[in-house]
């Protein structure tokens, strides 16, 4: 595989056996940066106000015309020292963004991955690279997570801050790659699994971009990673409000405002106010402890002396072992799968249930084929960790993910589809009451108090020791449901005919679904550890069969 400016560390990190065979493309002349000022905001004249004529009195005329006194001469003024510029609040990560940040390790990469699929011959695109690059030079500086990057507070005391990267190119994030013939959706996924198996650079914004052609059909694909520190469900569909458009013409862009440039924070006042949190720190923690017992043990009562149906909530730590629950290693599987929505939202109103429900019911039925065919069903129940946003109930915490979590059953040891589905359609209620008891920011809170350093060794010796393997496992599987948009999207010009969304793969848990409607289909974005899911694309074909299995019709 050729790269047009291949960035050095996707070439180093991704394993051999995940690169995909690619026909070399014509290279494009390195960017000047010089002849962009665009693409850098911090470099626009009219956004430094000191270049401002009229900003400065010493060159302000000393007198109108109708004064008769003259003007006096005035010295040149002296050279300004720089006054050291604060942290912003506002600029600060938020605790469970920090949380992402320390808790990556060599093998537990935290950034999200989408694979877009789009098809330029539908729309009479002829020349789709670009017209994506030229559409990402105009808007890319006007999204704040594409223009930040980190700024650490000395000796890991606090969490870090964003702030603007005066160098901020297109180069740097963009890369471009052709599939060899057939170009079909295994290649493009087996280039996924290697693009989604390295680790962003830190000394520039968290993510990177990896336009593909040469698949069938004249159809491209656009791959976007980022850290899971800048994005989340809520933060991911504003940014696609701002790249995507209703129609094949583009839209004139026009930024929602012009933003004030981040300027980078003194180290020395960083520490300080890091230091002045660690003195406050105990005192706001021995409140937070009597809050969070009583809020958790009144649900739990509450949930026992409820409960007469003879179902229970699926609960952490109470998962059985399969055998993508074990420590995990760099290299990640990717596979991808379509189903009809007209058919999820026939059986949500055939039994009465929420959509959620029936997607959850699906991946179920699919891991219940899956382990059978391999001969490690276990008797009991697989249990999902689902990230639910609760930026509604947190929109005065500071921070871009707010999410908290809800464990859900997959109803695995369930014979009978249907059955199946009540079952877990009554778990997940009592799952979402209890999780309302518990309160939407009490997972954020805690992540607001700690330490970074100390979480960060905390993963790499988990990671070096293996600890996954020696304790009772948590969860077997993230499973994430993201509502997209109803309707037709255009990148560029180009129809969107495909879109995968790819979550971070735990220590542990080395396997993620995460589902997105779109149009007229739901989405089902697979990736996995390779080393614990070897044929991951076999789970993706017994997700069809599971939908049909439900709905008591012929797979698709």
């Amino acid at each position: 595989m050729t790269v047009e400016q291949k960035a050095p560390e996707m070439a180093a990190a991704a394993p051999s056996s995940a690169r995909v065979p690619a026909k070399r493309v014509a290279k494009r002349p390195a960017a000047n940066p010089a002849k962009r000022p665009a693409a850098n905001p911090a470099k626009r004249p009219a956004a430094n106000p000191a270049e401002l004529p009229a900003a400065n009195p010493a060159t302000a005329p000393a007198a109108t015309a109708t004064d008769a006194t003259p003007a006096r001469a005035t010295a040149a003024p002296a050279p300004s020292v720089p006054t050291p510029v604060g942290p912003r609040p506002s600029d600060q990560l938020g605790g469970l963004d920090s949380l992402f940040l320390s808790c990556e390790t060599p093998t537990m990469h935290m950034h999200v991955c989408g694979l877009l699929i789009l098809d330029p011959v539908a729309t009479g695109v002829t020349d789709p690279y670009e017209k994506v690059r030229a559409m990402l030079e105009e808007r890319l500086p006007s999204i704040a997570p594409m223009r930040h990057r980190l700024a650490y507070v000395p000796f890991g005391l606090g969490r870090p801050f964003w702030t603007d990267d005066p160098e901020l190119h297109l180069d740097r994030h963009l890369t471009r790659v052709t599939l060899d013939p057939p170009g079909d959706e295994q290649q493009l996924a087996e280039l996924a699994g290697s693009f989604a198996s390295t680790q962003l650079r830190r000394d520039r914004p968290l993510w990177e971009m990896l336009f593909v052609d040469g698949l069938e059909g004249g159809r491209v694909a656009l791959m976007v990673k980022m850290h899971h520190s800048t994005i989340d469900g809520v933060t991911g569909a504003n940014i696609m409000g701002d790249l995507f458009d209703l129609t094949p013409e583009p839209r004139p862009f026009r930024p929602h405002a012009e933003h004030a440039p981040v300027p980078v924070p003194n180290p020395f006042l960083l520490a300080a106010r890091a230091l002045r949190e660690r003195v406050e720190e105990p005192a706001v923690i021995l409140k937070l402890i009597p809050k969070t017992i009583g809020k958790v043990g009144d649900a739990v009562w509450k949930m026992v002396t409820r409960t007469s149906d003879g179902i229970s909530m699926a609960v952490p730590f109470k998962a059985p072992r399969t055998s993508f629950n074990a420590s995990i290693t760099a290299r990640r599987a990717v596979a991808f799968v379509d189903i009809p929505l007209e058919r999820v939202k026939a059986v949500k109103l055939a039994h009465g249930v929420k959509v959620n429900d029936v997607l959850t019911a699906v991946v179920g039925g699919a891991l219940r084929q899956y382990l059978t065919a391999r001969g490690e069903l276990p008797d009991r129940p697989l249990v999902a960790a689902e990230p639910i946003s609760v930026h509604a109930a947190t929109s005065a915490m500071a921070g871009t993910t707010k999410v908290s979590v809800m464990f859900s059953t997959l109803a695995t040891d369930v014979i009978d589809p249907i059955e199946r589905l009540h079952v877990i359609a009554a778990a997940n209620r009592k799952a979402k009451e209890f999780q309302s008891m518990v309160g939407a920011d009490t997972l954020l809170q805690w992540a607001e108090h700690l330490w970074p350093n100390g979480l960060a060794l905390g993963a790499r010796v988990y990671s070096r020791l293996h600890g996954a393997d020696h304790h009772p496992v948590v969860h077997n599987l993230i499973l994430s449901n993201v509502p997209g948009p109803p309707i037709p999207l255009y990148l560029a010009g180009s129809r969107l005919v495909g879109i995968y969304p790819l979550g971070p793969v735990m220590d542990g848990a080395g396997l993620n679904v995460t589902v997105l409607s779109e149009e007229d289909r739901v989405g089902f974005g697979i990736i996995a550890c390779t080393d614990l899911v070897p044929d991951v694309w076999a789970l993706a074909r017994a997700i069809p069969m599971a939908l049909a299995e439900i709905a008591g019709l012929q797979p698709l």
